[in-house]
């Protein structure tokens, strides 16, 4: 298997126009200053002519520009792997339990390695997490019906046993499923109330770690949200000890610089926690846009549902949508309020 990590397997690369290193690098001809696909069908430059990058972006921070055929190039790879990547998606969704990779791959006729890369490029997961995440989303539906009894739903959400789901639960659903079903029942979530300089602030963690973060302007609208969120949960308003916990919450607001860095409770649909995760990857002081969102996420044309998540998002600041913006620039809109967003991205630049 070729990795094409060795400057002379990239220029064979080249030389062969092999369409299955496109993706792991691009190649600059210093002459035209321009940078192609490895498969590109421009005209084959001279080896001492020739530049490697890993990623069109370091070819562009060097001064090159993309080739004219790159697009078309670019059209039809993508193409070819969105189709790839969707047949493995659907083999993973039918299987009673996930395909061992190298047989997934085999069936996709791809290497092993090869067929994982390109599939986290192009889902933002591994077919391990995307079967954890297809799975999980599939017995949240279930156990919302009451139709079916919880065997029948861990059955019908993929699960071969009951033992094998039961180990795997509390990573699934944060909590037993007959409490998920009864909407948070049994489940203790603790909860403090404090002020900031945007406000009230509420922070609540579950047994596995904090599960909400609200701003708002009444300390009682927000303790009525996080009931609505966990209806059925036993919701304790704790001690000074927790509120140590606020504290460190409320300092990050006031000053960024100092981060933030609490174990989180994260419970969505397998394509919110797809970007809620690349939420936490924007590095602090910078903004980037619903579209880059969406195209780091492997789904450009899902900029409205990359938005939509957004909306979702319970745990302000630790996942910071507040730093993602329009492409034009314009703040857009923030579940707790466009001048808090406005500010905070005002606080997080200084540093």
């Amino acid at each position: 298997m070729v990795a094409y990590e060795t400057e002379d397997e990239r220029w064979l690369a080249v030389q062969t126009r092999d369409t299955a290193a496109d993706g792991y690098f691009v190649y600059a001809v210093r002459t035209t200053g321009i940078y192609c696909q490895p498969s590109s069908a421009v005209r084959l430059p001279k080896r001492e002519n020739i530049e490697f990058f890993d990623t069109p972006e370091l070819a562009e921070a060097a001064g090159y520009r993309c080739s004219r055929h790159i697009s078309s190039d670019q059209t039809e790879t993508a193409i070819e792997h969105a189709a790839l990547v969707t047949r493995a998606c659907r083999i993973i969704e039918t299987s009673e339990t996930l395909p061992q990779l190298d047989s997934l791959a085999a069936k996709i006729g791809l290497s092993p390695y090869y067929f994982h890369r390109l599939f986290k490029a192009e889902t933002g997961l591994t077919p391990k997490a995307y079967s954890s995440a297809y799975r999980a989303c599939k017995l949240r539906k279930e156990l919302s019906s009451s139709n079916s009894s919880i065997t029948d739903a861990i059955y019908n959400a993929g699960f071969n046993s009951n033992s094998r789901f039961y180990e795997s639960s509390d990573q699934l659903l944060g909590m037993r499923p007959r409490d998920y079903r009864a909407g948070g029942n049994g489940v203790i979530i603790r909860f403090a109330v404090g002020q900031c300089s945007l406000g009230a602030i509420l922070v609540a963690q579950s047994q596995r770690g904090i599960c909400t973060i609200l701003l708002g302007d009444n300390p009682d609208t927000l303790v009525c949200d996080l009931q609505d969120q966990f209806p059925k949960a036993e919701i304790i308003g704790c001690d000074n000890q927790f509120e140590q916990l606020v504290a460190k919450v409320v300092g990050f607001i006031e000053a960024p610089s100092i981060g933030l860095h609490l174990p989180l409770d994260i419970q969505g649909t397998a394509f919110q926690e797809r970007v809620w995760s690349a939420l936490r990857k924007i590095p602090l002081g910078t903004t980037v846009s619903y579209t880059e969102i969406a195209k780091h996420i492997g789904l450009p044309k899902a900029v409205r549902a990359v938005a939509n998540a957004c909306a979702k998002n319970h745990i302000a600041i630790a996942i910071p949508c507040h730093r993602v913006i329009r492409l034009n620039g314009d703040l857009a809109s923030y579940r707790w309020g466009i001048d808090r967003k406005r500010e905070l991205l005002r606080r997080e630049a200084q540093f």
